[in-house]
């Protein structure tokens, strides 16, 4: 019996110090961490999301806004006590939907639960009127995004969204914000996001065994992001949006003496306040899958054939190199060239008879370029396209295209080919392996009529663009600016149907072949049609406005994309008018 008491009363002083050992370890060794533990489970840290800086037009108007917004939360601990038919119906949402909100709950247990947001006013009132049967309801103001030109801006704005996991992962600013927060996803609001965001708020509480709210102990206001103040003029980029309806392009135009960006237009677009609140999984799917793809940026990132318009350089080079001059006959047209067995025609089967580059330019004949391409041989060409800045990217946007311009290295590497004379030929003309975007032909319209000087194109106001001077003889260049304005202002010229008694512009059409001639002959399908392109300038006499208009499947650059140019030119215009009669 004594050896069984002994033993017993050894095995109650050995758990009686474990449990001291325990009580030392909890008491003196883990104070601070579960002093810590203790104070966040009794101190909640709320941010409170920052006004979003505004962007501005050129002008001083907004082209996005923040508005108030309400929302719905439920405090957590009462989720079991709502009554979700009641709060599905007065939401109109679905029940099922409800209660996976209630599942999943917020990202703190502590913190209310979001069940919708944007909330209409008699959404809210109904909510208000039936709080006693809602326990744990808190209805929050926000502050909501509003982009008021809606598509007219959705490429050049973007849009904002919640912010993904990639994002938290990869970007330091986001990694303490709540999943909810909003930050910019494409295009300006992305690229600006840092300087729009803000700072947010915090409020500090103390709450309770519950999760419930006691007492604020500290609140530090948010800090609005900073404003930004673009070159885009908003009613420009309005007429361009009215006048591309039911087209599918692009329009860009430029300030030709200091390279501002007064317009950044691509068809089709999108309403970027869908993406504010959410944009529904069918939604998506519905742009991803249009065939006509409304979220590419066309300004920037369509690449086409410049069709006649490329003749402008081709003419340049004629000139700078000598080998031309304004009034000699090159050409006669007789509606082809042949080569060998191959007969390269001109888009005017009857021909232009002689030509020279004036009268080759006002009615873009193709054998008078032919000519001079072979004269000029692809060295040449390529030399002034890349020198006018095709080929590259402007330096605009990390996420324009280059483009091409193609040559004899080129095709041998990688096409594992010779060159020949009829890619000259086409490429002459702005057609064969030529890829340009609208932005890059915007801005070979501006170094020509500001005298030979490119400009990197910008959009934030104030920026220092980069210059550069091409030692283009000013003579030459003023002698296509003339033939240019007879594109559009004489009888003959390819644009002449578009010409406007409100302003007098000029610029040159073009019009590129998306399939063989022989099988759209065969054929008449929308999307076979031949691109169309103007680039012009206005007014003739002291251009303040160089420009791009591309309208896919268009047909014809004259009867197409110069009336384009001209509705919106006129509608600008019309539209400035009326804002001096308001104010």
């Amino acid at each position: 019996m004594k050896i069984k008491n002994r033993i017993f009363i050894g095995i109650i002083f050995l758990i009686f110090i474990i449990i001291l050992l325990r009580l030392w370890q909890l008491q003196i060794l883990n104070t601070e961490k579960y002093k810590k533990l203790a104070e966040q489970n009794r101190i909640r840290i709320i941010k409170i999301p920052a006004p979003r800086g505004i962007i501005y037009d050129r002008n001083g108007i907004p082209l996005v806004e923040n508005i108030p917004s309400f929302a719905a939360l439920i405090s957590p601990e009462y989720i079991d006590k709502v009554d979700v038919n009641l709060l599905a119906k007065i939401l109109n949402i679905s029940t099922e939907d409800l209660q996976k909100k209630f599942k999943k709950k917020s990202e703190s247990i502590y913190m209310p639960i979001r069940i919708k947001e944007d909330l209409t006013f008699k959404e809210i009132a109904m909510l208000e009127a039936r709080r006693s049967e809602i326990p744990g309801l808190i209805i929050e103001t926000e502050i909501k995004r509003y982009y008021p030109f809606g598509p007219a801006t959705a490429h050049l704005l973007g849009y904002l969204g919640k912010i993904t996991e990639q994002q938290i992962k990869n970007n330091p600013q986001y990694q303490n914000l709540p999943s909810y927060f909003l930050v910019g996803q494409t295009g300006l609001e992305k690229i600006f996001d840092d300087k729009l965001i803000g700072i947010p708020g915090e409020k500090i509480i103390e709450v309770d065994a519950l999760g419930r709210e006691l007492r604020l102990i500290k609140e530090a206001p948010p800090v609005k992001g900073e404003d930004i103040y673009l070159t885009i003029d908003a009613l420009l980029q309005e007429a361009a949006y009215k006048a591309f309806e039911g087209h599918a392009g692009a329009f860009v135009a430029l300030k030709p003496d200091t390279g501002e960006i007064l317009s950044l237009l691509s068809s089709p677009s999108f309403d970027p306040n869908i993406f504010v609140e959410g944009v529904s999984g069918t939604y998506w799917n519905e742009l991803i899958n249009n065939s006509q793809n409304p979220l590419l940026n066309r300004a920037i990132q369509g690449l086409y054939a410049p069709g006649s318009t490329f003749k402008i350089i081709t003419a340049i080079a004629g000139l700078e190199e000598g080998v031309v001059t304004p009034d000699r006959i090159l050409a006669n047209c007789t509606g082809g060239i042949s080569f060998g067995t191959w007969t390269f025609g001109c888009w005017k089967k009857e021909g232009h008879g002689p030509v020279n580059l004036i009268r080759a330019l006002i009615e873009s004949c193709d054998v008078y370029f032919y000519e001079l391409g072979r004269i000029l041989g692809i060295g040449k060409i390529y030399k002034y396209a890349t020198l006018l800045g095709l080929g590259n990217s402007t330096g605009f946007s990390s996420e324009e295209k280059s483009g091409l311009v193609p040559d004899e290295e080129w095709k041998k590497k990688i096409k594992k080919t010779s060159w020949f004379l009829g890619d000259t030929f086409n490429t002459a003309i702005g057609q064969g392996f030529l890829k340009v975007t609208p932005l890059q032909m915007a801005n070979v319209m501006a170094t020509m009529v500001n005298g030979g000087t490119k400009i990197t194109p910008y959009i934030i106001r104030g920026t220092e663009p980069y210059k550069e001077n091409l030692n283009l003889n000013p003579k030459n260049l003023e002698i296509i600016k003339d033939a240019l304005s007879g594109v559009v202002n004489e009888p003959n010229g390819t644009a002449s149907s578009a010409r406007s008694y409100m302003i007098k512009f000029g610029g040159k059409t073009g019009t590129v072949q998306v399939v063989s001639k022989k099988l759209k002959e065969k054929v008449s399908y929308k999307n076979i049609e031949h691109h169309a392109w103007f680039i012009g300038f206005a007014p003739v006499e002291k251009p303040e406005i160089a420009f791009s208009v591309i309208v896919e499947h268009g047909g014809s650059g004259g009867a197409v994309a110069a009336p384009v140019a001209k509705n919106i030119l006129e509608g600008y215009i019309l539209k400035k008018r009326q804002l001096n009669v308001k104010n």
